[in-house]
């Protein structure tokens, strides 16, 4: 059975992409941010609210939800889709980045990973068919082979290259045995094999020909932002993802700051996911078109200002406002309500009122997606570079 995924590369301006997705649940316009909802939902936001918030796909979490509430309740409902009543498309991980963190609850050996259940500490067991199984069941559009996320430190040390070959080489054979499991299961979605290699190019550039021999529908870059240094990381970013095969998409895992989103994307990556924006959102950081806002801080307590005037999200109703790319902060609504100030968000973080983090966590996602349209459009028009410039000026500028 063939995987079902047509991807239309409709633009470039130097590495940058501007392509549409095409998946059995939707159309997904890249480049493209998507909202992480671990537990088969995005933490405090309803799913119609991330639809009107321009979310065109979102991701689920393999190794939580085979945890609970397992795969017996997933298949009842015909699959994530129907359980978490998101009929848009879905992309879930492999377990293989949390069961990587479990430290000493697991062993990793050629076979798959043994380990003890964080709920309730049942031995368990996954390997690649193991994963493949669960995600089948999960019917997500984007489908993750099982790999082995190489660390940036062993034991305390600095991953050598010896350790991240055998890592890599071990995620490629893994990669085959996902492939093959793939197939068997006639599962109709689409499977992306993972680059891996830690911050060695030369083994960056091995895994990704293997995995192009393969020929995966799409590929993703993994094992980035795991505690390497800012460098580190662009670098790898700026290696890999022009190098893997210009049909296809490519997806940059768990990364990351605004920043590293238009960057990435000027190196050529299509796909963006990141706990960064809802997990920031509960801390009490808010990202805006002029910099970070820590809601927390006391000089918030009197201050009637909103988040952002460009916004248009619930917290910031604003009316947006216009650029020389357009205008910007365009949402679900004309911008015809009254924000929410700062002193009334630092109120509710202060107090623990579940509404502060809600409406923080819709203003920071509302943020990511319209970035990313921001740089659609921008790509449309031809004017990245000049966009990409604005932006860094912006970001520069501070609250």
């Amino acid at each position: 059975m063939r995987a079902m995924l047509q991807f239309d590369l409709l633009k470039t301006e130097g590495l940058a992409r501007r392509g549409r997705l095409t998946l059995n649940h939707g159309v997904v316009e890249t480049p493209i941010f998507m909202p992480v909802g671990t537990y088969g939902t995005v933490k405090g936001v309803m799913p119609a609210s991330l639809e009107d918030m321009g979310a065109q796909i979102i991701l689920g979490n393999t190794f939580h939800l085979w945890m609970r509430p397992g795969q017996e309740v997933m298949k009842s409902f015909g699959g994530l889709h129907g359980f978490e009543r998101w009929h848009k498309p879905i992309l879930t991980d492999s377990g293989g980045f949390q069961v990587w963190s479990l430290g000493a609850m697991r062993k990793i050996t050629e076979e798959g990973v043994h380990f003890a259940s964080p709920v309730n500490g049942d031995k368990l067991f996954m390997s690649p068919e193991v994963s493949m199984q669960i995600q089948t069941g999960l019917n997500s559009d984007i489908v993750m082979q099982l790999d082995e996320c190489t660390p940036y430190q062993t034991n305390g040390h600095l991953t050598t290259e010896a350790e991240a070959r055998q890592s890599m080489e071990m995620s490629r054979r893994w990669a085959l045995r996902s492939k093959a499991e793939f197939a068997r299961l006639e599962n109709p979605n689409a499977l992306f094999g993972i680059v891996q290699g830690g911050m060695f190019e030369h083994l960056r550039q091995e895994s990704l020909q293997a995995l192009v021999e393969m020929d995966f529908p799409g590929y993703a870059i993994g094992g980035v932002s795991v505690g390497e240094p800012k460098e580190q990381m662009l670098q790898i970013m700026a290696h890999t993802p022009h190098r893997l095969p210009a049909h296809k998409p490519r997806y940059l895992m768990g990364v990351g700051t605004p920043e590293d989103l238009v960057q990435g994307v000027a190196d050529g990556v299509d796909m963006f996911d990141c706990v960064m924006p809802t997990r920031n959102a509960r801390n009490g950081t808010l990202f805006t078109r002029y910099g970070d806002l820590k809601i927390r801080n006391a000089r918030h307590k009197t201050d009637h200002q909103p988040l952002d005037t460009t916004c248009t999200c619930m917290a910031c109703a604003g009316r947006g406002s216009e650029t020389p790319f357009g205008r910007v902060g365009v949402s679900w609504d004309a911008g015809g309500r009254e924000g929410f100030s700062r002193a009334y968000l630092h109120h509710l973080d202060r107090c623990g009122e579940m509404l502060g983090p809600m409406l923080s966590t819709i203003h920071n996602l509302h943020y990511y997606l319209n970035l990313m349209r921001e740089v659609r459009e921008a790509l449309d028009a031809g004017r990245f570079e000049a966009f990409r410039a604005q932006f860094k000026a912006d970001r520069a500028r501070g609250v």
